[in-house]
């Protein structure tokens, strides 16, 4: 637990993106190994409001709001904000928001509850920690991508506004095996106090960041576009060992406005044997085809976990350098 209960241990879901950019004679590694990934909020999300006629209600406060700023100040954690409400007191207090991409400020006026604390009725959130998979590292620049999606908000499901991160050290211990109508989870333990590399960017085709200790594997392939048909994927389901393995590609659709670019199959009997299939914590698996790099793993579907969906390389290149 970071931050004294802030951040939230997740198993990160498998999730999204949309259509191949061109990326030229690009040459990436592809990783496919676990990492922890810590990520802080810009501001505090409100992710629940208490019942009642609460202060956070009747200032028109709504759960996904991001506060910002309480009076003026910046708003850093979720201890920080609690501190300005107590430095204001009684009194009316302005916050800056942030409302599906649109600033606003409400004023709300805090109550002092029993233990003669001021709040104003919100549950919030302003970091997450997690397990998930790095899709690639780029030897000329070392940056790297991961998930081949967004770290969302458990309770909201909104893309976690970003500040800064971190991703550390993973081993995966145990699985929790993928069945029908229930999704598995790679288990595993990471390190607070080591870290690999930095994060930059939090968006809806993965996370972005620099390394500070490259890969072991520096094997680079050039980026390729997928087509249906056999395929590997990358992965690290057992202690810190990667190993590749078989799927099809069933299908594509370029320019999908879900975002799921790749209907894949896993077909590997070991893979299925150790996991079920697809399940949370592979996001980001780099999927190989023909000697190329040509995306990453992101969704599972919850009614047969050996299929599931995958992001463009081209997507994930292209929102890494926004």
């Amino acid at each position: 637990m970071l931050r004294g209960g802030a951040a939230f241990l997740l198993a990160l879901l498998l999730v999204l993106p949309a259509s191949a950019a061109g990326a030229g004679d690009r040459m990436l590694v592809p990783v496919g190994h676990t990492v922890g990934i810590k990520l802080f909020a810009r501001g505090v999300v409100v992710v629940k409001l208490t019942d009642g006629g609460t202060p956070a209600r009747e200032c028109g406060l709504r759960t996904g709001d991001v506060i910002v700023e309480c009076n003026g100040s910046a708003v850093t954690s979720s201890e920080h904000f609690q501190s300005l409400l107590q430095e204001n007191g009684g009194g009316s207090a302005d916050l800056q928001i942030r409302r599906s991409g649109d600033s606003m400020t409400l004023t709300v006026e805090p109550e002092r509850g029993p233990q003669g604390v001021y709040c104003i009725g919100a549950w919030i959130r302003d970091s997450m920690a997690g397990i998930g998979t790095v899709t690639y590292y780029d030897p000329a620049t070392g940056a790297f991508g991961a998930l081949g999606h967004g770290v969302t908000d458990t309770d909201t499901a909104l893309l976690m506004p970003f500040s800064n991160g971190s991703i550390l050290p993973s081993t995966v211990k145990a699985v929790k095996k993928g069945e029908a109508g229930s999704a598995g989870e790679l288990r595993g333990d990471f390190d607070l106090t080591s870290q690999l590399g930095e994060l930059y960017a939090n968006t809806a085709s993965g996370i972005f960041g620099t390394m500070s200790r490259p890969p072991e594997q520096q094997t680079a392939l050039p980026v390729g576009e997928a087509q249906p048909g056999p395929a590997t994927i990358r992965s690290n389901v057992q202690g810190d060992e990667v190993r590749e393995y078989a799927i099809e590609i069933l299908s594509t659709t370029p320019g999908a406005s879900d975002g799921r670019d790749m209907v894949v199959s896993v077909t590997d009997p070991a893979l299925i044997e150790a996991t079920g299939g697809i399940v949370q914590g592979m996001s980001g698996s780099p999927i190989l085809q023909d000697g190329h790099l040509v995306g990453a793993v992101t969704h599972v579907l919850l009614s047969d976990p050996t299929k599931g969906y995958g992001i463009f390389i081209g997507n994930m290149l292209k929102a890494s350098e926004n």
